[in-house]
C-alpha cells in the first residue's frame, strides 16, 4: 500500500511517497482503508517543522474511511462500517487535561496519510450518513473545533452576533454553525471576492480588514455598540487587539489558531472592563464529536471543500494552503 512518511527536521520536500505493509487488526483494533483526509494549519506545522515530529511519520491528523478488518474483542465496529478519526483518541469527555490531549495521529502517533491503518477502535467514531468520505474527513478537527467554539463553550441564542476571521476551514464552519443557531454574522477578510462568498454562505456584515485596519470599532457600529458575543479568534497576536475591542460585554473571544504571531500584547483594561474572557479551544472531545455528528445529520450541514489533491501529490496540497488562496478545507484523495 502507498504511504507518504516525513523525514526529519521537516519541510515539504520531505514528504516522501512509498510503500508499506499494512498490519492486521490486534485485540481491540481495526483496520481501515483510508479513502480521505483534510489539511490542517496543525498539520502543516508538524510537515514543515514548527512541531517536531519523529522521524519516518506519517502525517495527518484526519481520516476516513471503510473498516476492512476488526480484531478481537471489537464490538462497536464491523466490516465494512465507515468510520471518522479522533483528533484526541484519548479524550472521551469531560474537561481537557495533558494526558487526554496526547495521541494525535500524524504527530504523535502515525496519521492517515497513507492507504491503509490499523489503529485502536477507540480512536474513531461512526461517519456521518449525509457526508461522503472527503467531506466527513474535515471535521475531525476544523469542524469540531469550530463546534466547541460556538456549541459547547459558550451560550449563544438566536439574533447573538458573532464574528469569524477570515476563510479558513473553522471559520467557515463557524459560520454555518452560528447560522445554523440563529446568529448573525460578521465576517472579516482581505480579499473582497472572499467575502463575497462569505456572504453567500450567510454572513450578514463583511469587512475588509485591510482597508478596514481598526475593524474592531466597525464591529461595534454594525452592531449597534453592542459588539461580537462570541469572536473566533484564528489570528493570534496580530488580531487579538481588535477582537477585544469588538467584542461585547460579557462575551467570549474564543482563541483558536495563531496564525500571525504566537505571542502578543492584549488590552487587559479593556478585557476586564467588559468582563470577557478568552477561552483557548484545541478541537474538543469524543463527546463533542458525536453531538457535532447528530447535528450534521440532522441540519444537512455540507462542509466548504477548495480542492482536492491525490496522496501522492501531498506536498502540492500543502503548497496550496501556504498560499492561502483556498477558501474552504483541501481535501486529500487517498483511496
Amino acid at each position: 500500500m502507498r504511504a507518504v512518511r516525513l523525514q526529519a527536521p521537516g519541510g515539504l520536500d520531505k514528504l516522501i511517497p512509498g510503500d508499506i505493509e499494512p498490519r492486521a487488526p490486534g485485540p481491540g483494533e481495526i483496520q481501515v482503508a483510508v479513502k480521505a483526509s483534510s489539511l490542517n494549519f496543525h498539520d502543516y506545522a508538524v510537515v514543515t517543522g514548527m512541531i517536531p515530529s519523529a522521524d519516518g511519520r506519517i502525517p495527518l491528523s484526519d481520516g476516513a474511511g471503510t473498516v476492512t478488518a476488526v480484531g478481537d474483542g471489537v464490538s462497536e465496529f464491523a466490516v465494512g462500517d465507515g468510520v471518522l478519526s479522533y483528533f484526541f483518541p484519548h479524550w472521551p469527555d469531560g474537561g481537557p487535561t495533558r494526558a487526554r490531549l496526547g495521541g494525535v495521529p500524524g504527530d504523535n502517533a502515525d496519521g492517515f496519510a497513507s492507504q491503509t491503518v490499523t489503529m485502536p477502535a477507540g480512536a474513531f467514531s461512526r461517519m456521518p450518513t449525509n457526508l461522503n468520505f472527503a467531506e466527513a474527513a474535515t471535521l475531525g478537527c476544523a469542524g469540531l473545533t469550530a463546534w466547541r467554539a460556538v456549541m459547547e463553550e459558550t451560550h449563544l441564542k438566536p439574533g447573538d452576533w458573532v464574528l469569524v476571521q477570515g476563510s479558513g476551514g473553522v471559520s467557515l464552519f463557524a459560520l454555518q454553525l452560528a447560522r445554523m443557531i440563529g446568529c448573525r454574522v460578521i465576517a472579516t477578510s482581505s480579499s473582497d471576492d472572499k467575502l463575497a462568498r462569505l456572504g453567500e454562505l450567510g454572513a450578514q456584515a463583511l469587512i475588509n480588514y485591510k482597508t478596514t485596519p481598526g475593524w474592531g470599532n466597525k464591529v461595534l457600529e454594525l452592531t449597534g455598540g453592542h459588539g461580537a458575543d462570541l469572536v473566533v479568534e484564528v489570528g493570534g497576536s496580530g488580531t487579538v487587539a481588535q477582537s477585544v475591542r469588538a467584542v461585547a460585554f460579557d462575551g467570549c473571544i474564543s482563541m483558536i489558531g495563531v496564525l500571525t504571531g504566537i505571542s502578543g500584547e492584549v488590552p487587559t483594561a479593556e478585557l476586564f472592563q467588559k468582563n470577557a474572557r478568552i477561552h483557548g479551544i484545541t478541537v474538543g472531545s469524543q463527546q463533542h464529536q458525536s453531538a457535532m455528528i447528530q447535528a450534521v445529520e440532522a441540519n444537512g450541514l455540507k462542509p466548504v471543500i477548495d480542492s482536492h489533491y491525490p496522496l501522492e501529490e501531498l506536498a502540492d496540497a500543502f503548497r496550496h494552503q501556504e498560499s492561502q488562496r483556498h477558501f474552504g478545507k483541501i481535501c486529500v484523495d487517498i483511496g
